[in-house]
């Protein structure tokens, strides 16, 4: 058995033991920080992993975006005539009380009578408000007149007798007259004419010209393709059989 004097360390002991406890204590200091380190590298890479995947479907995104937000893309509530299915799309951003937009109103009335199974044309509200006093209520009463399904032929009386409206203080009384003349439900017609969801749409509409550059009536595009308005019926005609083939 060893005795009590000979288990107490000697000086030297006591220097080593209290080395290695130093250099216990730096190692485990250096694990922390290492620890440390790590996770603050971890961190970083997955936020900058983060953002480049972000950044990635943002340019997805974006490389599509001439495509969704393509003026030819038709949308539930445009108002078309023709083929709604046809590859070719001719859309006119115009205004009711425009006279250029109504000389242009029978040569599209003669196109789509035409090509109509080949084309799908596609009418857009762009009121000149500040010049036209009429031209924003004239493109409501055409919606309202959609809601009971005679879109297309208050479009038609509208532009034909453009002139005996456009000037007047009560426009909105020709309107009604044009609506009882097709058969409308008058009642349901002079509450739709005020309505949110119409004012909502001839707005919608004008924004999205304003979008694609639109500064002019009547302007036309051609499955995305704005248009040098053409000279004549014939030289409109020959445009879109050209884009038919």
């Amino acid at each position: 058995m060893e005795t009590q004097q000979s288990q107490q360390p000697t000086n030297q002991e006591r220097r080593e033991s209290r080395q290695e406890k130093k250099l216990d204590e730096q190692q485990s200091r250096k694990k922390i920080k290492i620890l440390k380190l790590s996770g603050v590298w971890l961190v970083v890479i997955l936020v900058v992993g983060g953002l480049t995947w972000g950044l990635a479907r943002l340019s997805n995104r974006s490389s599509a975006g001439p495509i969704a937000f393509s003026v030819n893309v038709v949308s539930a509530s445009d108002q078309i005539e023709g083929n709604r299915e046809a590859e070719t799309v001719l859309v006119e951003y115009s205004d009711f009380q425009c006279p250029a937009c109504g000389v242009y109103h029978p040569i599209i009335k003669q196109i789509t009578k035409e090509f109509g199974g080949d084309i799908a044309f596609v009418y857009r509200h762009f009121p000149l408000r500040q010049i036209h006093q009429n031209a924003e209520l004239a493109a409501r009463a055409a919606e309202a007149a959609g809601k009971q399904g005679k879109f297309w032929e208050m479009h038609g009386l509208i532009f034909e007798n453009q002139k005996e409206w456009s000037n007047q203080r009560k426009a909105k009384e020709f309107f009604e007259q044009y609506a009882e003349s097709l058969g409308l439900n008058a009642s349901q017609f002079k509450a739709d004419i005020d309505l949110r969801e119409i004012k909502d749409k001839v707005n919608a509409d004008y924004q999205s010209g304003l979008r694609f550059g639109v500064d002019a009536t009547p302007t036309f595009f051609l499955n995305g393709e704005r248009l040098q308005n053409p000279r004549s019926s014939e030289e409109f005609k020959s445009i879109i059989q050209t884009a038919i083939k």
